[in-house]
């Protein structure tokens, strides 16, 4: 396997990331509405989101779209991973085929 389709393997986790660390300060209330936007998470998850950025552009110039474009959707499976481990959410028999789809997908077209 190409070392920038592993960089972008990473870069899906920490997207997933990001983004559970959203939801979890949006469940939050905060005594001021400027304060849902500037706390540790929202703030730490757009920094993510953007070291993620940077790092994706540059690995997009390594890596075939046909590929990138399909390692991507791996971000989907770790957000439903997350999800279940930081925020306790259970997830349906429906979202686990999906994503066992979405992996089969992947094996299937990278390999």
């Amino acid at each position: 396997m190409h070392p920038y389709m592993l960089i972008l393997f990473a870069t899906t986790f920490f997207t997933a990331l990001s983004q559970v660390l959203m939801k979890m300060s949006a469940q939050k209330e905060y005594k001021s509405w400027i304060y849902e936007y500037l706390n540790w998470r929202v703030i730490l998850a757009y920094g993510i989101v953007f070291a993620v950025l940077m790092v994706n552009t540059y690995a997009y110039t390594e890596v075939e779209i046909k590929y990138a474009s399909i390692i991507d959707a791996f971000s989907y499976v770790n957000v439903m991973i997350f999800s279940y481990l930081l925020l306790k959410e259970k997830f349906t028999k429906r979202q686990l085929i999906g994503n066992l789809v979405i992996i089969a997908g992947i094996l299937v077209y990278t390999t």
